[in-house]
């Protein structure tokens, strides 16, 4: 598990990178710094396209960067979401994907403008996740 510095340091790189999202049409920046087993900190941004569908989230571009690096072991996730003085969460379809390559127990933070944070696990966000479900067996 990591400790509080290490998870202060993690949202402060999605705080950075959220600066770098492609949000013309929302305006609303999204940054997410995965934290790998090795150490490394992958980041990923939101990409919009004026199709809605084809957006896609910092979550899974952070994820999907790391897969591309051949990592696939995550200890903890921050996202940063500048543009909302409240906390958002990961959609559900990222909730999904973050899953498919952590244990329920992994940390994710996540935070607004504002002063209130979020700490929380996979877990807690995707109760009833039949693929950990199904591993159980």
């Amino acid at each position: 598990m990591i400790d509080k510095e290490q998870m202060d340091a993690l949202y402060i790189e999605a705080q950075k990178i959220a600066m770098s999202a492609y949000a013309p049409y929302s305006n609303f920046r999204v940054g997410a710094a995965l934290l790998c087993e090795d150490g490394t900190v992958v980041k990923g941004v939101n990409v919009e396209n004026r199709s809605y569908g084809m957006t896609v989230c910092a979550e899974r571009n952070a994820v999907a960067a790391a897969i591309t690096m051949g990592k696939r072991r995550f200890l903890a996730l921050a996202i940063s979401t500048p543009d909302s003085a409240e906390p958002v969460g990961p959609c559900g379809a990222c909730r999904q994907v973050i899953s498919e390559f952590t244990a329920p127990d992994m940390p994710i933070r996540f935070a607004g403008s504002g002063k209130k944070q979020v700490n929380t696990t996979i877990g807690e966000l995707l109760p009833l996740d039949s693929l950990h479900d199904l591993n159980k067996n």
